[in-house]
């Protein structure tokens, strides 16, 4: 309380006071355009209406994606984005708690279901670069302080980038897809223990899902029962 009268919680988009730690105001939270039903069953994009739980959106039907569901918290856009880029980039930590509760709700029954939690992993000279991963934080605070009694075990090193990718802004679907191509694995010490497991991968942002599709592969070559994808927002695509 002490601490609250010196230095006021504030809100996570835009600095204003907030009444605890890790909210949003009111302004913000009316802003924030959270994923929610009716969506796609496979990879989680809104429907306007609902087309029932089975439905699938165009892009799924016409090219299933190499994992099982996929969900995310929030849509990415103008004000999701400048909480997210402090997160990802800017050294704002302390942003991952929340992020994690609203992914933790949006993603329920993935977590329900999932035996390891894994991060997708950051190449070893970006992660020198930016210092932690974004994707291990959100990972962290969904098993340890959001979930604990959901049987699924971070597997912080599940996966390994061993291959410099570079990044993938400005690359459309198909680039995207073939910059990330083998250039993931499993890490030597879980290979053991993937076979007949069923995984949660987490990232923060799902743009093409070339990423997370590229990770999924390496999986089911190590023999998982399915993959799902759990992220903090998704970019939406115009209907063409």
């Amino acid at each position: 309380m002490v601490l609250d009268a010196v230095l006021p919680p504030l809100c996570l988009g835009c600095n204003e006071i907030v009444g605890e730690p890790g909210g949003l105001c009111a302004a913000c939270w009316q802003g924030f355009n959270f994923v929610s039903a009716p969506h796609c069953a496979c990879c989680g994009t809104p429907f306007e209406e609902d087309l029932g739980p089975e439905a699938l959106c165009a892009g799924c039907l016409a090219r299933r994606p190499h994992y099982n569901r996929a969900r995310a918290a929030l849509i990415y856009d103008d004000h999701s984005r400048r909480l997210i880029l402090p997160f990802k980039h800017g050294d704002r930590t302390d942003i991952a708690r929340a992020c994690g509760g609203w992914m933790a709700r949006a993603g329920a029954e993935l977590l329900a279901s999932a035996d390891f939690v894994a991060p997708v992993p950051l190449h070893w000279r970006r992660l020198f670069m930016r210092r932690y991963n974004q994707a291990a934080l959100l990972a962290r605070v969904l098993v340890r302080d959001l979930a604990p009694s959901h049987k699924g075990r971070l597997a912080p090193d599940l996966l390994r980038r061993h291959r410099w990718t570079g990044s993938q802004t400005g690359l459309r679907a198909r680039e995207r897809r073939r910059n990330v191509r083998e250039a993931f694995d499993v890490h030597p010490h879980w290979r053991t223990e993937v076979a007949g497991k069923r995984i949660l991968l987490v990232d923060d942002v799902l743009t093409t899902g070339a990423t997370v599709e590229a990770c999924s592969r390496v999986l089911e070559r190590a023999g998982a029962d399915c993959v799902d994808v759990l992220t903090l927002a998704r970019v939406i695509r115009p209907a063409i």
